[in-house]
């Protein structure tokens, strides 16, 4: 598949297809009759659409984009209020990875890898703000992306709600916290959610979770790197459902 296709009405034809886009960038400069096609396409299908300057997206191609432009993903998104009943259907207890403003292509990929060698269900990432499913991440996650289903959701916030509606406890993995993830009961249905490699999980969905949690370090360095500290949880969640 080819990593990007431009021109606006390869995109609105890509749109109509339904093929797996990541994002579309528009030229900011484009008068909004000209992309109005496109953004009622990407808007139910959920695709998310950036206006940005030409130079953007000329850093991309130099060809004839029209200023317009679909970054492609290799995988196709799923719908976590679509999966999960199945899930549930199929006799599961559950188990989710939400990852709140994670945005390094090589961590994402290495938390995927994780999830997919531990049994998780599946993974919840927001449609802004988070990495790219690029070369880079299906490389470091050996595979994983093309086997375990990759959610994207509009409001993180709202699948969180979601979640605990439908039985599952959210728990955040956070330094704030002041329970241990060992303390925890991961028996039951369950979704972790994992925060940026920077400001960690946002105080929206902190509020939110169920319970949140840290994992304990005797070190002088304050924080893991976010991908071993998902690595820990999750092992954690296998450790007690094995």
């Amino acid at each position: 598949m080819k990593d990007t296709i431009f021109g606006i009405h390869a995109v609105i034809e890509a749109l109509r297809a339904q093929q797996p886009i990541d994002k579309i960038q528009i030229n900011r400069e484009l008068k909004a009759d000209v992309t109005a096609e496109i953004r009622k396409l990407a808007r139910e299908q959920d695709v998310q659409v950036q206006a940005v300057p030409l130079e953007k997206i000329n850093r991309i191609t130099r060809k004839n984009h029209q200023g317009v432009i679909a970054l492609m993903s290799p995988i196709e998104f799923h719908k976590i209020e679509n999966l999960l009943p199945i899930l549930f259907e199929q006799g599961k207890t559950p188990f989710i990875m939400l990852l709140d403003g994670l945005t390094d292509v090589r961590n994402f990929g290495a938390i995927v890898r994780t999830a997919e060698c531990v049994g998780v269900d599946a993974i919840v990432i927001p449609d802004k703000g988070a990495a790219r499913v690029n070369s880079d991440a299906m490389k470091t996650s050996g595979g994983a992306l093309t086997r375990l289903p990759i959610c994207k959701a509009g409001i993180l916030s709202g699948v969180v709600k979601f979640l605990q509606m439908s039985g599952l406890k959210v728990v955040g993995i956070t330094e704030k916290a002041e329970e241990s993830v060992f303390a925890q009961d991961f028996t039951t249905p369950i979704a972790l959610i994992m925060g940026s490699e920077e400001t960690g999980i946002s105080n929206q969905i902190l509020k939110r979770a169920d319970h949140l949690a840290k994992i304990p370090m005797t070190g002088k360095i304050a924080s893991l790197n976010v991908s071993v500290a998902a690595g820990v949880a999750m092992y954690e969640v296998s450790r007690q459902r094995s």
